[in-house]
């Protein structure tokens, strides 16, 4: 069932979308961490927008409305038509589960009622995901370890990737997974027996933004971040083993 949003920049959205989609609209959803909280006025929305076709004429009909709703400095919506969204449960398992845990359907009837996400399907994202990830940070050492601020950067950087995949490993071990990003690596070490100072240390330079670390302590965060993200793939990989 639809629910009312106190955001203005939502509430005008979906109207745009009304309009410009008519009958062919089937649903509007607002999902990820402002899902339930949408009273900040610069919070940005991820927005899933289910229709019952999706040809061009569709989304040309929708290139007012988006292009408003991104030049209010929004992230740019996800299309699916409602055969599509129940066809690539296989296919985005871990998009998916994230849209599915934390929405708020603003138009028409739910989009995730009748799609079914696998475990197997998740758990084979998961590791692919973390693999590519692992690996891209690697061959990006190479170009920053001259410089403790790029290396610092790097790790930064691709902190909230590997917590979004952090969500995911949490599903698999049968653990609801929290929203905020430092509670999510929390509670990712309590199942995987992690040590969690790496990511806490990252999550404190980039709140921090001006602290800087030597050359020496760059080099040792980097090393031990590395090493907890290799173990967090080897518990993913566990769970192949052990099925």
């Amino acid at each position: 069932m639809a629910e009312a949003t106190k955001s203005k920049k939502l509430a005008r959205f979906v109207s745009e979308l009304e309009t410009a989609h008519g009958e062919n609209l089937s649903s509007v959803t607002v999902y990820g961490s402002t899902a339930r909280d949408d009273e900040d006025a610069s919070a940005k929305h991820d927005v899933l927008i289910v229709l019952r076709r999706v040809e061009l004429d569709d989304l040309r009909r929708a290139i007012e409305p988006i292009r408003n709703w991104t030049r209010s400095d929004q992230p740019m919506p996800v299309y699916f038509s409602r055969e599509e969204l129940q066809r690539a449960a296989d296919v985005f398992p871990i998009e998916f589960l994230q849209m599915e845990q934390a929405r708020r359907v603003l138009y028409g009837t739910d989009p995730f009622e009748f799609v079914e996400i696998s475990n197997a399907n998740l758990r084979h994202q998961t590791e692919y995901e973390l693999r590519t990830k692992c690996l891209q940070l690697r061959r990006l050492y190479f170009a920053s370890a001259a410089s403790p601020e790029q290396l610092t950067r790097l790790m930064t950087d691709s902190l909230s990737s590997f917590v979004a995949l952090f969500r995911a490993v949490l599903i698999l071990h049968g653990v609801p997974p929290p929203s905020a990003k430092r509670d999510a690596v929390q509670a990712t070490a309590r199942v995987l027996g992690l040590n969690s100072s790496p990511f806490e240390q990252i999550s404190e330079l980039i709140e921090q933004k001006k602290t800087r670390l030597t050359k020496s302590d760059t080099e040792t965060l980097f090393g031990n971040y590395l090493g907890e993200i290799q173990r967090v793939i080897d518990a993913v990989d566990e769970i192949d083993r052990n099925q």
